[in-house]
């Protein structure tokens, strides 16, 4: 490697001072929390689904209506996609907002 590519004791001494911030342990410990929260739901939207098709195939096949096409499966079906984005919009908004703000305070502090 050549010596332009190796980072500089600036660098390093900044990377340092941020990794040793509270605020950077704050902010990393609120996302990790928050994400794994949210991957959790939606595990148990998503495997809930799929333990109602193995377990009850013939419950989700009922119409909604007696003169109907739809069953009851389409709509949870959507709802589990719908899920995914708003959980992942959820996301998206605490990060625009808290962990943004976290960062932005991180950043300030270590110049």
């Amino acid at each position: 490697m050549s010596s332009s590519s190796q980072p500089s004791a600036a660098h390093l001494a900044s990377v340092d001072h941020i990794r040793n911030n509270p605020k950077f342990a704050e902010l990393v410990s609120k996302r990790t929390t928050f994400a794994w929260t949210l991957s959790a739901v939606m595990l148990i939207i998503y495997y809930g689904f799929i333990l109602i098709i193995a377990f009850n195939k013939a419950w989700l096949g009922t119409l909604l209506s007696p003169n109907g096409v739809t069953t009851i499966g389409f709509p949870i079906g959507v709802g589990v996609i719908l899920s995914a984005i708003a959980l992942t919009g959820i996301y998206v908004y605490r990060a625009n907002g808290e962990f943004d703000e976290l960062n932005r305070q991180i950043i300030e502090e270590s110049r």
